[in-house]
This record gives structure tokens, C-alpha cells and sequence, in this order.
């Protein structure tokens, strides 16, 4: 019809404005949310804590994990508002705070650079030490159950430190690949500056992925492993993601052939040309097309272009307009996946556009969803409108980050930030003794600077109710993805 455009020549980003007119834009400091982003870190850290630790109201915690079992497991993250270490989401966020590091970090000024690779460095000391011992790795420390019945800081806890381990006899692929893809993504964080830490962790990625491969199978089909890692962190989806997503690092990191071969040839055995349009600690489908399409599209490797395929058919999801069954968007414009938790969803999607965009941008490449054609400069504005929501550009018109704004949640899902700090009650607070700071409609006290928490629901509503957890609890997934997103737009928006 004349005097219109055809459909293919509209951006992604135009398409989803007019499904989606956003709240009034406000100015945001991209800057400050990436220093508080890494900063949230600190406050998730386990086990003694350095003398350059900035969130001062933690304090050493869990520092004799896994002695009970003769190995030292302290260190790591409490992957969320609990005192429990959750190996295969741990990983995960590992893995994503290296990828950002790896694909934005020299976007970053040189303090939050650093602090960035202290982050993902707190995650690969302890991965290291779960992969420690022959014939085991180490997935977990903590009885879950017992956890959750206690209201308790990390620097209190009394709840039993249950280890929990993979074996050939019981094995663990998924945990296992993760750990070998975030111990691969992190060597190339410190090729450059700390070769030998960086050979280190490769060799750690090859030996986990050798015990991954070898010895297949899902850590929660075991009823042991089950008991204490589900219904927190079942692995729903298989293992087989997890083996192809820790080839590709392995390939990334090492430019060894044989994790080319193994992509190549396993790709289809291991689902790879399932498609699945996901991507988070349990699936890892959508991301892995996106990290091999980097290959296919720079070295024209033609085996692998049902990987650009895949990825291309993932970011059509996003496209309301597309012949694809699209993700599903709030009146406000945000992505929302049913299940609660669901920036963790946002955030992931968002690094995965702003890579991909990265990728396409320097093959001069295209998104294709047939009648439409996705350019990179559309990617990109689809993840800023995601993390301009999360910053504010909202209907409730407040952060989702803590600290961030002049209104954002103080109520978290959080024992640490809820419960005042050993500095201002040095006195010991028993297991249900913190009941009373969970049941209070106060602030928290401690607030855990640069935490996302879960957001709001499908209907753009945020209550800030400390005891739904689903929207008020922070994770160290939800903000992984975010540092290098957040990066990206520092440096290229700046303070508007």
C-alpha cells in the first residue's frame, strides 16, 4: 500500500514500541548501575572475606565448608537470599560474569574492570577446589531444607553443612559442563594479565569436561543428589546442553580442534538442533547457538550454520511481528516467562541481543525471520529498552536494582540485608530468633547495593513484599548477564 513502509524495513525496536509504548523515558546513569551491579557481589560472598571487601556490613561466613568431609570448600557464592552454596547455578554465573568480562570488558573503566574480574575470580577459586579431588566433583554445601526453616545471617548460621558430590557412580554431566565452560570463559578473563592463574583454569575446564563426557548423566536423577538440590535447582532440561556448551568454551578459550570436531559431531545427538528458546542456569540452548555462531560467522565454518540457524530463530521470538511464536511481553514492554524470578529471564536475553548484535555487526550480518530482516542496531535497542525498564523506564517508575534511583526495593527476599550486621549486633541470632526482621515491614537495613531482585509480574506490578520471593529475591544469575550489558551501555550512552 502506498505511503507505507513494508514490513521487513521495520526495526525490531520500532515494532516493539508500537506494542509496547514505554513509560517516559527518564535519564539513567549506565556508569553508576554497572560499579553497583559488580559491587552486589561482594555482599553473596561465602567463606573469609578480603581486606579490600567493600560491602562492609558482611562479614567471614561458612569458613570451615566441607572440613567435616576432609576438603577445604570455603569460598564461593550464596547463590540468593539464603546461606546455601549451589553448585550448578554457581557456575552459571560464573560462566556469565566471565562472558561479560570477555565480550564488553575492555568497554570498562580499569576500577570496574578489576572489580569485575575479582567477581568472576571468587567464583573460579572455589570452582577450582570442587574439582579438586580425583573421580568427584564437589556440587553443593548445605541442606537446603534445613536452610530455608531458619531466618539467620550468613556470619550465624548453625544449619548443617551437608556436602553433596558427583562420582563416575553418580554422575553429574550438568554441573560438570557448566563448570568446565565457566572455568574456560574465565581463562580468557586473565589470559593477559595472569597467564599462569589462566593456564591454571584451563586445565581445571579440561579435566571437568573430561568427567562431564565420561560419565553422563543428570545430578538430580540420582534420589540422594535429588533430595538436597531439588525442587531449588532440578536440572529440568538434560544434561546434553551442557556437554556441547562446555565444548564451545573449551573450543573459544583453547582454539582446540577437537572441541570443534566434538560440536560438529555431537551437536545433533546432544539436541543442538532442538532449539530451544532458552537460556539460564538449566538451559543453556539459546546462548550456545549464539557462542558458536561467533565461529560460523567469522571463520565461515558451513557445519556449523544451523548454530547461526538457531540463534537467528531465538531473537525472531522476540519479534511480536515475526511468523515465530514469540516471547511473551508485559503492558509495560517487558519480557516476562511465567515462573517467577523472572529478570533472571530479562537479563539473560538482554547480554544474549547485545552479543549477538556484536557478532552480526562485525560480519555485517542479519538477523533473518523470513519477511523480516533484524538488524544489529535493533537487537541493541530491544536490550536497552529491557534494561531501561529494569532502571525505571516503567509503569510502577522504579529501579529494580537496589541502590539505583531515587526508588527501588528495600524490602529484599535477603537474610543478610534483613537482619542488622554483626558490627551493630555482634550478638548471636539463632535460627528463628530472625523471624521477627523477616516478619517487619521495615527497610532493610543493610541494603545489598546493585542487587536485581526478581520484578515485578506479568502485569508490571511490584509490591516490595519481603515475603514473595518470586519478585523480591535477589540471585547472582539475575545479575551476571547484566555487567557486561551494563558495560556496553556505559560506554556508549554514558550519563544521559
Amino acid at each position: 500500500m502506498k505511503g507505507c513502509l513494508p514490513l521487513a524495513a521495520l526495526s525490531l525496536h520500532a515494532l516493539v514500541l508500537l506494542l509496547h509504548p514505554a513509560a517516559s523515558s527518564a535519564a539513567h546513569d549506565y556508569a553508576d548501575a554497572l560499579a553497583k551491579s559488580i559491587l552486589f557481589f561482594e555482599g553473596q560472598r561465602s567463606g573469609p572475606l578480603p581486606p579490600d571487601q567493600r560491602a562492609r556490613w558482611r562479614g567471614d561466613s561458612a569458613v570451615s565448608d566441607g572440613s567435616l568431609d576432609g576438603v577445604d570448600l570455603s569460598g564461593g557464592y550464596y547463590d540468593a537470599g539464603d546461606n546455601v552454596k549451589f553448585g550448578f547455578p554457581m557456575a552459571f554465573t560464573t560462566t556469565m560474569l566471565a562472558w561479560g568480562v570477555v565480550e564488553f570488558g575492555e568497554l570498562m573503566p580499569p576500577e570496574q574492570l578489576r572489580h569485575a574480574a575479582a567477581a568472576v575470580r571468587w567464583g573460579t577459586d572455589y570452582l577450582l577446589k570442587t574439582i579438586a579431588h580425583p573421580n568427584r566433583v564437589f556440587i553443593q554445601v548445605g541442606d537446603p531444607l534445613r536452610d530455608h526453616e531458619c531466618w539467620e545471617r550468613p556470619e550465624d548460621m548453625d544449619t548443617a553443612r551437608t556436602v553433596y558430590d558427583v562420582s563416575p557412580e553418580r554422575p553429574g554431566s550438568d554441573v560438570a559442563g557448566e563448570t568446565a565452560a565457566a572455568l574456560a570463559a574465565a581463562s580468557m578473563v586473565f589470559r593477559e594479565t595472569d597467564r599462569p592463574y589462566a593456564d591454571r583454569l584451563l586445565d581445571g575446564a579440561f579435566r571437568a569436561f573430561d568427567f562431564a563426557d565420561s560419565h553422563r548423566g543428570a545430578y538430580s536423577d540420582d534420589p540422594d543428589l535429588k533430595a538436597g538440590g531439588c525442587p531449588f535447582y532440578c536440572d529440568f532440561d538434560g544434561y546434553q546442553d551442557e556437554l556441547l556448551w562446555g565444548a564451545a568454551w573449551l573450543r573459544r578459550a583453547s582454539r582446540n580442534d577437537s572441541f570443534l570436531s566434538y560440536i560438529q559431531d555431537n551437536g545433533k545427538t546432544l539436541g543442538a538442533d532442538d532449539n530451544i528458546n532458552e537460556f539460564g542456569w538449566d538451559n543453556k540452548h539459546a546462548g550456545l547457538n549464539v557462542l558458536v555462531s561467533k565461529e560460523f560467522l567469522e571463520g565461515q565454518i558451513f557445519s556449523l550454520q544451523s548454530y547461526k540457524e538457531s540463534a537467528d530463530s531465538f531473537m525472531c521470538t522476540l519479534v511480536p511481528e515475526s511468523s515465530s511464536s514469540h516471547i511473551q511481553y508485559t503492558p509495560g514492554g517487558l519480557i516476562y516467562k511465567p515462573g517467577g524470578s523472572n529478570l533472571q529471564h530479562v537479563t539473560s536475553i538482554a547480554f544474549l541481543l547485545l552479543t549477538y548484535a556484536n557478532y552480526l555487526s562485525k560480519t555485517s550480518q542479519y538477523v533473518d525471520c523470513g519477511s523480516l530482516s533484524i538488524s544489529p542496531a535493533s537487537l541493541r535497542a530491544q536490550a536497552k529498552k529491557q534494561v531501561d525498564y529494569i532502571l525505571g523506564d516503567n509503569p510502577m517508575k522504579m529501579s529494580y536494582m537496589v541502590g539505583y534511583g531515587d526508588r527501588f526495593p528495600r524490602r529484599i527476599h535477603h537474610r543478610g540485608s534483613s537482619l542488622p550486621s554483626i558490627a551493630d549486633h555482634p550478638q548471636f541470632i539463632a535460627c528463628k530468633e530472625g523471624s521477627v526482621y523477616y516478619s517487619s515491614t521495615d527497610a532493610n537495613p543493610n541494603p545489598l547495593v546493585g542487587a536485581v531482585v526478581g520484578g515485578p509480574g506479568e502485569d508490571d506490578v511490584y509490591e516490595d513484599d519481603r515475603a514473595d520471593f518470586r519478585k523480591s529475591e535477589p540471585t547472582t544469575y539475575i545479575n551476571a548477564p547484566v555487567v557486561g550489558v551494563l558495560a556496553y551501555f556505559a560506554a556508549n550512552y554514558g550519563a544521559q
